[in-house]
């Protein structure tokens, strides 16, 4: 479940980046209220997300489909050229994010099932 809440944080931040961009400076209604909901969503979801998934982990998922998103929507839309390298180079970063999911590993916290991945560290 988290890393499928990860990835959906991960287009709510190519969103956000979009509408920030589209909004002008926050002179426009709509793109800046599409942007503060999605922000806000996005690291909600963010935050969950690293409660079981490791933070390096986690933050580089994010970045890397809310970057590979938006740079393939602004090309879509015409907004920046479109090259064959560009478009190797999203889908080596494409590949890269797969891969760090197939070598994540469970933390200690998360395989005892308690839904942390805080380290104690009391001395209790």
């Amino acid at each position: 479940m988290s890393w499928i809440l990860l990835i959906v944080s991960g287009v709510l931040e190519a969103v956000w980046a979009t509408a920030l961009g589209k909004s002008e400076g926050f002179t426009k209604l709509w793109p800046s209220i599409i942007f503060g909901g999605a922000l806000v969503l996005s690291m909600a979801g963010l935050a969950w997300a690293m409660r079981e998934i490791p933070i390096g982990t986690a933050y580089a998922v994010w970045v890397g489909i809310g970057a590979a998103l938006t740079v393939t929507w602004a090309m879509v839309s015409g907004d920046t050229s479109v090259s064959w390298l560009k478009i190797a180079l999203l889908v080596a970063l494409i590949g890269c994010i797969v891969g760090l999911k197939l070598v994540d590993t469970p933390s200690k916290a998360a395989a005892l099932g308690d839904g942390s991945s805080r380290v104690s560290t009391s001395t209790r």
